[in-house]
This record gives structure tokens, C-alpha cells and sequence, in this order.
């Protein structure tokens, strides 16, 4: 059964070059929360020898002399854009798998297996031409083996054009393909896993792929022996068409600079709370509990370090932002010292259920329920037709000096009437 893993090239660079056309082949970074590290780079920029994660600061001076352009992450306009490109994917197959935010799985079974390659540059076309996204597209019998020709359909190690279909190689081919890529690029083998492979000797996927599958499950794990067998074209893992609910949903930031007092820590945790509950909606989803934490900066050795945690019950399991973030403060109150320099806060909402599944108890005002589902519904459509944030909760405040730092944020083009692109 041959599946399609279409992932895009550089997603949250391309983002950014969709709307500033003058970005192309120009070298690009997109910085972390605070403009801390790089999280996306183009292909001008791995060039010049960055990686992933690498500090800004550690940065500037390679960028000065090479005109890296550095954008802060703008996270409503890649996920807006996302979710355009899973639509168009979704036309594609009948089954679809939405594996990460610039990534998805696509069901071909079924399909002529000598018109794959030329289907992968269709879905190419399609998502180039309606958004400008460039995707990469790798066609193989099991996941393992998509996200391995996709990988090289990126590096141009086979196919053509973006797109490569292992269907294509006879044996020969694929034995000397896999002896040419490291080990640590197949999926879910991680660095520990790379280096005890290595004393193994096993430091190609050809090496992985021949090896003998019981030495290895007894060395690692049962999942790793399904990536062999993944990877003999044997499939393991299926494919997900829905996702499997969410257990926990937690919102968190780090702070542009430190806080001390309880009033900016509670803007943040109301802020944080109320994006929770919008998720939680989102999902048809209830929680019975929420968590709040606060931490200092853990690098500053000099400053007094101080964190807690702590977990307050719901009476009832509810996704009223009123009654999470009232839950939330609670909390927040309960563990709040003063004295110290606050850097990060975050809620987790816990013990989640669907909402469907929930029985009234005896007492429950059915009134109050209602007045409660309305407001939120009210609150969710103006929030998704106006823009996030457009109404919340007035305890989220206004001037927001916890906010994190975004000097280097392009506008939200797609979500924000006031930030619409104008053409010229």
C-alpha cells in the first residue's frame, strides 16, 4: 500500500516569503519565543554553516557579514497557513494523516503505482500555485520509508523535481541508495540510538535494514524492531486519520524580561489559560483539573531561584474560561512568593474527557450551563471571525510587560484585519 509524505520545505521561511517576495534566495531565519534561537533556516542560511537552535546572539555577527534577514516567529500566520495546506492535501486522497504543522501522510492506495511520480508533482503544483508553499514529496509501501523519500527527495539522493517513489528502484538501486544515508536519518532513531548503533557497527539505513531483527530488539526495543521491519517494507505503523485526543494541553512562555509581582504574573496565567480553553473547546473536550506553575530564570545563577507548581481541582469538569482561569489564579495565589525574579509561567489543563460523555450531576443548573456554552460559542466565533484576542478576559490586561519579545514579527497577514497585505 504505497503512502505519500508531503512535507514542506522550510515551512515557517516559506511562510514568511509568501507575503515578501524580496525574501527569495536571500538567507532567512526565523528566531524562537524572545528571539532566542533559530528554528527555521532557508537554504542560504544552512550553507553558511547555522544550525538549528544556534543563539541569536551567537549569530548576529555571521549575519552582519552575510545579511541574514531575521524574523520573529509568527505563529498565527504559520498556523493559519497550515491549515491551507492540509485542505489542499486532504483533496488528494480519501485518507490523510496531519503529522505535524508542515506535514501530513497521504493514503495512495489504490492508485496506478506508474503515475505516482507524476501525481507527487501535481500535489507539488497545486500547493505551490494556490499558496506558494514549496513541498517535498517521498512515495514508499510504509511510513518509515515515506519520510526516508522524502528525505531524499530534499537532498536530491533520488526521484527528480521534489518528488521521489522508492516504487521506482528496483533492489540494486535501493541497497546502494540506503548504504549512501547515515543511520540517524531514518525516523525515530534518535542521537542516543545513533551512537549505540555506531558501536554496533551499524552506521547506514542499508546497515539497519539487514540487520538481524531479534539482536536488535533485544539491544533496543520492539519499536525499533518495527523501524526494520518498516524499513523491509513490512508495515507497522498505520495510518491515523484522526488524531488520538489530547490527554494534557498546556500553554507556556517565557516572559521578554523578568516579572516580580503577583499582578503581571496573574495577566500572564489568565492569558495562558484562556488560550487553553480555546483549545480545549477547539477539541470538544472538558477538563477536571488545572495546574499552574511559575519558575525563575535558571541561568542566572546570581538571582535567588525559586518554582512551584500546583494542581487545583474543578468541582465539575468544564471548558468555561471563566471558571479555568478562576481555578488558575487560585493556584497562582497559593504558591506566589515575592522576592524573586519570575521569568516563565505556564498552565496545564488536565484530566481531559469529551465533553459528550459528561453526565449533569443532580444539582446542575441547566441555565447556567446554557448561559455558559453560549458565551464561549460568542466568544469563539468573534475571536475567529475579528482576529485572536479580540475579546478575552479583562485580567489579561492590556499593556501586557510580560509579553514576549517579537521586535522582529511580520504582520498576521491572513488573520488580522489591520495587518491585510496591500498591493501596491
Amino acid at each position: 500500500m504505497p503512502l505519500a509524505l508531503v512535507d514542506c520545505n522550510n515551512f515557517y521561511v516559506s511562510c514568511e516569503r509568501v507575503f515578501n517576495p524580496r525574501l527569495e534566495g536571500k538567507p532567512v531565519v526565523v528566531l524562537s519565543n524572545n528571539d532566542g534561537v533559530a528554528v527555521a533556516r532557508s537554504n542560504e542560511v544552512k550553507a553558511l554553516g547555522i544550525k538549528m537552535g544556534e543563539p541569536w546572539f551567537k549569530m548576529e555577527k555571521i549575519a552582519r557579514q552575510h545579511g541574514i534577514i531575521a524574523y520573529s516567529s509568527n505563529y498565527t500566520l504559520y498556523g493559519d497557513l497550515s491549515a491551507r495546506v492540509m485542505s489542499i492535501l486532504s483533496t488528494f486522497s480519501p485518507k490523510q494523516e496531519i503529522y505535524s504543522i508542515d506535514e501530513c501522510f497521504l493514503d495512495l492506495d489504490g492508485f496506478d503505482p506508474q503515475s505516482l511520480m507524476t501525481y507527487g508533482q501535481i500535489i507539488r503544483q497545486a500547493v505551490k500555485q494556490s499558496l506558494g508553499i514549496p513541498v517535498c514529496v517521498g512515495i514508499a509501501d510504509t511510513k518509515t520509508l515515506a519520510k526516508l523519500a522524502n528525505h531524499c527527495a530534499k537532498k536530491g539522493l533520488a526521484g527528480a523535481d521534489g518528488v521521489c517513489d522508492f516504487g521506482r528502484l528496483n533492489d540494486g538501486e535501493r541497497t546502494v541508495l540506503f548504504a549512501s544515508i547515515p543511520v540517524g536519518e531514518v525516523w525515530g532513531v534518535g542521537r542516543r540510538i545513533t551512537e549505540k548503533l555506531l558501536t554496533m557497527n551499524i552506521t547506514t539505513v542499508e546497515d539497519l535494514r539487514t540487520a538481524n531483527l531479534e539482536r536488535i530488539q533485544s539491544q533496543f526495543s520492539v519499536v525499533l524492531g518495527r523501524t526494520v521491519n518498516e524499513l523491509n517494507a513490512i508495515p507497522c505503523i498505520e495510518l491515523e486519520e484522526a488524531g488520538t485526543p489530547r490527554q494534557q494541553i498546556m500553554v507556556s512562555r517565557s516572559f521578554g524580561s523578568s516579572v516580580t509581582c503577583l499582578a503581571d504574573l496573574s495577566e500572564s496565567v489568565t492569558y495562558f489559560t484562556t488560550r487553553a480553553a480555546e483549545k480545549l473547546r477547539h477539541d470538544g473536550s472538558v477538563a477536571a483539573s488545572v495546574c499552574v506553575y511559575i519558575r525563575t530564570n535558571p541561568f542566572k545563577e546570581d538571582d535567588p531561584q525559586y518554582q512551584r507548581s500546583m494542581i487545583v481541582p474543578l468541582s465539575r469538569p468544564s471548558d468555561d474560561t471563566t471558571k479555568l482561569v478562576q481555578a488558575a489564579l487560585a493556584g497562582l495565589k497559593a504558591i506566589y512568593r515575592s522576592g524573586y525574579n519570575y521569568k516563565k509561567t505556564g498552565v496545564l489543563l488536565m484530566g481531559l474527557q469529551p465533553k459528550a460523555t459528561i453526565q449533569p450531576a443532580l444539582f446542575d443548573d441547566p441555565l447556567e450551563q446554557a448561559k455558559s456554552d453560549s458565551l464561549m460559542h460568542v466568544m469563539d466565533a468573534i475571536n475567529k471571525k475579528m482576529g485572536q484576542g479580540c475579546v478575552g478576559i479583562a485580567a489579561s490586561g492590556i499593556r501586557q510587560r510580560w509579553a514576549m519579545r517579537r521586535e522582529r514579527k511580520s504582520p498576521n497577514y491572513t488573520t488580522d484585519w489591520n495587518e491585510l497585505p496591500v498591493a501596491g
